[in-house]
């Protein structure tokens, strides 16, 4: 399977004021989306940025969203960061020769592209103001239908505020941005290093007020597929393992002397070798001890460890057979 993602950052306008964060916004998601923590290829991304070598002018925007989409089958993901206005028709992306008649494109415009595509996932990542109006349909850009979006299935839109917000720049980057960064290098991640559209959204609207813009989440997703991998807390193959110790959900494993490395001469290495294993789920919360949060103490003291909420949900998944 293969992923393709065009970024887009524009900080010159020719007729509307100038940003300051957009063209960096760009190239760090670029940076961050073409590879994975551990290196391997993750989006193959095409950045277009102004000022750069060719204006992102409407039509040569229109384009480029045509290619993006066209005949591509597996993951597309689009990523804006420019200025976005409202009109009487919907929320506009503006483009580098929009004026305030002719702002660019319309939002929507990039989510009809998105529905009618073979792809198999689509992700639209807009950080401009006005951005949650991207897939509301005309008539339900007023009053209570604001939010809601016709996407088909696979579509997800990430949007840095809500129909009526302003989106804004901080530190040479554009807020929802930052957050999105963020998430991505590994604030959003599950316990197996993946970080999907949905634990993005809820990183971004965790670490935003109550009085400040509001991103918005829409999504017709059957399955939450990573955008990107980091480094896993916890390896595949020691989840793996779960079933080795806890032969079902609520056993408890007994420790002693011999797990722990610095009891000379009572310490086995096999056993050494699980207790490092159970302090690595200990700190990514899938397992704790029966009374207190040592593990040490507990190997001095005889005592048990089980597994948390979360690590019983991991081990389900192991004996499912989907890890």
């Amino acid at each position: 399977m293969s992923k393709r993602g065009l970024i887009v950052g524009i900080d010159h306008y020719d007729h509307v004021s100038g940003l300051t964060g957009c063209v960096a916004d760009a190239m760090a998601m670029e940076s961050v989306l073409s590879r994975n923590g551990d290196g391997s290829i993750n989006y193959e991304c095409r950045i277009l940025v102004s000022p750069g070598p060719a204006p992102i002018a409407k039509a040569f925007l229109r384009s480029q969203w045509r290619e993006l989409f066209h005949d591509f089958r597996d993951d597309v993901l689009f990523y804006f960061s420019g200025h976005g206005t409202p009109t009487e028709v919907g929320g506009y992306l503006v483009t580098q020769d929009g004026t305030l008649d002719d702002p660019g494109l319309p939002m929507n415009d990039v989510v009809t592209m998105a529905n009618n595509s073979p792809a198999r996932t689509v992700l639209l990542i807009l950080d401009c103001c006005f951005s949650g109006s991207t897939g509301n349909p005309a008539s339900l850009q007023s009053g209570d239908l604001e939010d809601r979006a016709l996407l088909r299935e696979g579509v997800t839109i990430l949007a840095a505020s809500r129909p009526t917000q302003v989106s804004m720049e901080l530190g040479g980057h554009g807020v929802f941005t930052n957050l999105v960064l963020g998430a991505l290098r590994g604030g959003a991640a599950d316990v197996r290093g993946r970080v999907s559209a949905a634990s993005i959204y809820a990183y971004a609207e965790a670490a935003l007020g109550a009085w400040q813009q509001r991103p918005l989440y829409k999504s017709h997703a059957a399955h939450l597929e990573p955008v990107r991998v980091c480094e896993p807390k916890v390896p595949d193959t020691l989840l793996r393992e779960l079933t080795t110790y806890f032969p079902c959900p609520d056993h408890e494993y007994q420790l002693d002397m011999t797990y722990e490395e610095t009891n000379q001469g009572a310490a086995i290495p096999e056993r050494v070798d699980t207790f490092k294993k159970f302090k690595q789920l200990q700190i990514a919360g899938l397992l704790r001890p029966k009374v207190g949060n040592d593990l040490y103490w507990s190997a001095e003291r005889s005592g048990h460890v089980l597994l948390t909420e979360l690590g019983k949900f991991y081990l389900q998944l192991v004996r499912q057979g989907r890890i």
